[in-house]
C-alpha cells in the first residue's frame, strides 16, 4: 500500500502484488487555463553536462524531452497548451547530429516567437581540454568526430553551435564544475525562491521476501517483538492501531524512531545541498506485514513534519 502524506484525496490500486494509493486532484484544483507552456531550450558542447541540465529541469517539476528533433519543438508546445495546465514548463534538449538542425531550429523559434512562446535558450560551454578528458574518461568518440580525433569533432561541433551560443540566454562554462555544481546553477537560475523539494519513499518490506533493489537506506526492525506471536494481533497488519500500539509499547521501540527520525533530518539536509532529489528508506521486518508496516508510518509522518514530500509504499503487505 501506498500512501501520499499530503492533503488530496486518494485512490487505492494494486500493482505487482503490492497495495497501492495514489494521491488524486480534485476536479476543482485542477487548471482549466489553455495558457501557453513555457519553454526552455537546452543545447551546448557534447560532454558539457546538457543531460545533467535536463535532469534538474525534471527534478524541478519540468516536462523534460531529451533529442528531440527541433521540428517537433512547436507541436509538442502545442500538446502542451492543450493540456489544461497539466504541462505548463516544457524543457527540450536538441544537439547537432542532425546537419540540417540549424535550419529546422530557426524554422522552429520563428514559429514559437510567432505563437508569443516564452522561450529560454540554455547554452553549455566547456573547454577543449575539459571536454577531451571528459571524453576519454568514458572511451566514447565524439558524435562528429567521424575517422578523426575526439578534437576534430569538438572543433566542428564548436563551429556549428557558434550561431547559437551567441543567441543564448543563458552560457554556462562547466569547464571547472563538478555535477553538484552545475545542478545548483540551475536551481539559482530556474527554481525561482522555492527550494527544490526532496521527495521521499518510505517503504515497508519483508526480509524474507528479499531487500528492494532500489533501497537509499535499509532499517531493520527485528529487534521489536513480533507482533505474528500475539494470536489476536497476528490477523492485523501494522495500519492497525491495535498492531502500533503494541510496537511502539515495546522497550526501544519510540526511542528508535526518535533517533532515526534525528538521523534522517541530517541525511536530508545533506541530500538537499548535493542535489539529490528522491530517497528510498526501506523498513523491514519478517514478513513485512507488522513491525515494518507500523513504523514506516510514522516515520513518515516524522519526515512530512520535515517538509519532505512523502509517500509510503507497503511491498509485501498482504502477501503472507
Amino acid at each position: 500500500m501506498s500512501t501520499p502524506h499530503n492533503t488530496h484525496e486518494t485512490e487505492t490500486s494494486e500493482k505487482d502484488g503490492a497495495q497501492v494509493s495514489t494521491g488524486t486532484m480534485r476536479e476543482s484544483d485542477q487548471g482549466e487555463s489553455a495558457a501557453i507552456p513555457e519553454l526552455v531550450i537546452i543545447s551546448g558542447m557534447s560532454g558539457a553536462g546538457r543531460s545533467t541540465a535536463a535532469k534538474c529541469l525534471e527534478d524541478l517539476g519540468w516536462f523534460v524531452v531529451d533529442n528531440i528533433p527541433p521540428e517537433l519543438i512547436p507541436p509538442m508546445v502545442d500538446l502542451g497548451a492543450r493540456s489544461q495546465g497539466n504541462v505548463a514548463k516544457i524543457a527540450v534538449v536538441v544537439d547537432v547530429r542532425g546537419r540540417r538542425f540549424f535550419d529546422n531550429l530557426k524554422e522552429s523559434l520563428a514559429t514559437l516567437d510567432a505563437q508569443n512562446v516564452k522561450r529560454r535558450i540554455v547554452f553549455l560551454e566547456s573547454s577543449d581540454e575539459a571536454l577531451v578528458r571528459r571524453f576519454e574518461s568514458v572511451r566514447r568518440p565524439h558524435p562528429l568526430q567521424g575517422d578523426g580525433r575526439i578534437v576534430d569533432g569538438i572543433a566542428a561541433e564548436r563551429d556549428l553551435l557558434r550561431e547559437l551560443r551567441g543567441d543564448a540566454d543563458l552560457v554556462i562554462d562547466t569547464s571547472s564544475l563538478n555535477v553538484h555544481e552545475l545542478r545548483a546553477k540551475m536551481d539559482a537560475q530556474f527554481a525561482g525562491e522555492e527550494v527544490p523539494e526532496l521527495r521521499a519513499t518510505v517503504m515497508s518490506f519483508g526480509f524474507k521476501y528479499g531487500l528492494p533493489v532500489d533501497a537509499d537506506m535499509v532499517i531493520d526492525c527485528r529487534f521489536i517483538p513480533n507482533p505474528h506471536w500475539v494470536p489476536e494481533l497476528r490477523p492485523f497488519t501494522g495500519l492497525s492501531e491495535e498492531v502500533s500500539d503494541y510496537v511502539f509499547d515495546q522497550p526501544g521501540t519510540k526511542e528508535f524512531l526518535d533517533g532515526y527520525a534525528d538521523l534522517l533530518r541530517i541525511v536530508a539536509e545533506g541530500y538537499r545541498r548535493e542535489g539529490k532529489r528522491y530517497v528510498t528508506i526501506a523498513v523491514g521486518c519478517t514478513g513485512g506485514k507488522h513491525r515494518s508496516v507500523a513504523m514506516s508510518e510514522k516515520l513518515a509522518r516524522r519526515l512530512v513534519a520535515e517538509g519532505v514530500e512523502t509517500v509510503t509504499v507497503h511491498r509485501d503487505m498482504g502477501r503472507e
